[in-house]
């Protein structure tokens, strides 16, 4: 067993995508989208209407489990950068960050980093879930979030809402 020094507390995954970065932050700006390209399905869904536009913003998640988090985003740049730290409804952060960074790759385009810090954890309940927070979730979701970011909106095609993608 690697004791919790052993486990990296900064965990990154990325990927270049065949879409602008305005097409892959709108779904990454827009919590009610998120579920579609969770790729550690933990997200049930997002009220509509809570499309991220500044730092300082705090959105609404309901996870599969039933749970609801408050995530505060605490970085915003429109179309390159986002970062918001989650916590339970009506309590400070505990100190866990999700930061999503794109960067134009030329034309069309962009190279996307999901990155989970959990360097300021102080919720010893949470310490179990972060430790095992691996590169290859992450990049379960940026693989999700480049299908649909290349396909387009598949919310015009039902049957294909539901996207899994097997990572190589």
């Amino acid at each position: 067993m690697t004791s919790q020094d052993e486990v990296p507390r900064v965990v990154s995954a990325g990927r270049e995508i065949a879409a602008g970065p305005g097409e892959i932050f709108e779904f990454i700006a827009d919590p009610a989208q998120q579920p579609r390209w969770d790729g550690n399905e933990n997200l049930a869904g997002a009220p509509g209407g809570q499309r991220v536009r500044r730092a300082g913003e705090v959105f609404l998640m309901t996870l599969t489990n039933g749970g609801v988090r408050e995530n505060h985003v605490v970085e915003f740049d429109e179309g390159r950068c986002i970062a918001w730290k989650p916590a339970e409804p009506g309590q400070e952060p505990p100190g866990h960050l999700w930061r999503w960074e794109l960067e134009p790759a030329g034309a069309s385009r962009t190279r996307v980093t999901c990155t989970y810090d959990w360097t300021q954890l102080t919720d010893s309940v949470r310490l179990t879930r972060a430790r095992a927070m691996t590169r290859d979730m992450l990049r379960a979701s940026v693989d999700r979030l480049a299908v649909l970011a290349q396909v387009g909106a598949l919310s015009d095609v039902p049957e294909l809402a539901e996207v899994h993608v097997c990572s190589a």
